[in-house]
Formats: C-alpha cells, sequence, structure tokens
C-alpha cells in the first residue's frame, strides 16, 4: 500500500475519512486488529472516535473496508497482467506470481493482511471475513479462466495449485522458513504451468 516514510506530511494532507483508513491500515498491519481499539486509530489519524463513527458504523465495519481496499490491490494487480499481456494468459500468471514474488520481502515483515485477519475472525459470519471470501472466490474465479485460456488440461486443478504455492510462499516469507522464495516461487509456477501445457 502507502509507504510510512513521510506519514506526518502526507497524513495532513488527507481528508479525514482517508486519514482514519491510512491510520486503520497502518496498525492493523503492524499490531493486529483485535489489538488496536478505536480510540488508538483516532490518536493516529488526529482525530476523534466520534469521527470515527461518523464514517464506520463499527471497528468491524472500517476492517472489512481496510480489506476491501487491499483486494482491490489485488484485483489491479489481475488487471495489469491482463493489460500488460494481452492474449498470453500464460505471461498472465507468471506476472501475477511476479507481484507476488516481488511482494514477499515486505509480507515478510508484516505479514499478508489476508492470512493474518483470517487468523483473527474465526466467526464466518464477521463482514471482514465475507470480504476475505468473497475476495478469494473472485480470484480464483480469474486464476481458472487464465489456466484453461493457456491451455492447461484441468484448470481448476492448476488454479488450485497454483493458489496454494502463491499463498504457501506468502506464509513461508513471513515464518522465515525458505530462503529465496520468490525466486522458488517464481521457478515452480513455470513447472506446473509447463507441465500441465504439455
Amino acid at each position: 500500500m502507502t509507504s510510512t516514510a513521510s506519514r506526518p506530511d502526507r497524513v495532513a494532507k488527507l481528508p479525514p475519512r482517508e486519514r482514519i483508513l491510512d491510520a486503520a491500515e497502518e496498525l492493523f498491519q503492524s499490531e493486529g486488529i483485535r489489538r488496536v481499539g478505536v480510540q488508538t486509530i483516532a490518536d493516529r489519524a488526529e482525530t476523534t472516535k466520534m469521527a470515527i463513527y461518523r464514517h464506520f458504523d463499527t471497528k468491524d465495519a472500517l476492517v472489512a473496508q481496510w480489506l476491501r481496499i487491499v483486494a482491490a490491490d489485488y484485483r489491479a494487480a489481475f488487471d495489469r497482467v491482463e493489460a500488460q499481456h494481452p492474449g498470453s494468459p500464460r505471461e498472465q500468471i507468471l506476472g501475477l506470481a511476479r507481484f507476488i514474488a516481488e511482494g514477499l520481502p515486505a509480507i515478510s515483515h508484516r505479514g499478508c493482511p489476508f492470512i493474518n485477519s483470517i487468523a483473527e475472525l474465526p466467526d464466518r459470519t464477521h463482514p471482514a471475513r465475507q470480504v476475505i471470501e468473497e475476495h478469494k472466490a473472485h480470484q480464483m474465479r480469474r486464476l481458472v479462466a487464465m489456466c484453461a485460456g493457456a491451455g492447461l488440461p484441468d484448470p481448476g486443478q492448476a488454479a488450485a495449485e497454483i493458489t496454494f504455492l502463491l499463498e504457501g510462499a506468502q506464509v513461508s516469507a513471513q515464518n522465515g522458513s525458505v530462503d529465496q522464495a520468490g525466486d522458488r516461487l517464481m521457478r515452480i509456477i513455470e513447472g506446473v504451468i509447463d507441465r500441465g501445457s504439455r
């Protein structure tokens, strides 16, 4: 998302709702959803709890909106690789893998926001949990379509394997269990695609 290096100058220029979302993003990512209270978000956003509740009915609604923004970044990554590699689903799949691989260093410090949030939100009726599940279902449909376009004989199976690899690489980067995770991820996904297209 956004760098926090110049945060005070940048945040001061944001409208209140965006300041709240910016503060929530930083705090939820670094400290977790459950550990961060609304007052802490208000303090970081240089606003009040009342202002937060004017924009978001509940903290849960704020969490859900933050995750919608994160999901939009991933949808944009799909859109970019499709635009960069029109008519070449194989390159689109590799472009997605590259997007994840290049993001692994940041993941190693803070973790994947979806994986972290799922761990904190066991209730499947939680609005933020529903955002994650809808996002993941949409992402899987797009990946299955790419695998079908690439001529893989079982697009659903190939998309599942690729998803396991992408998400597993994020967990491995976060826990430090695999070195050169990005390079290894790319080689393995190339192998999945090449094996399926023979």
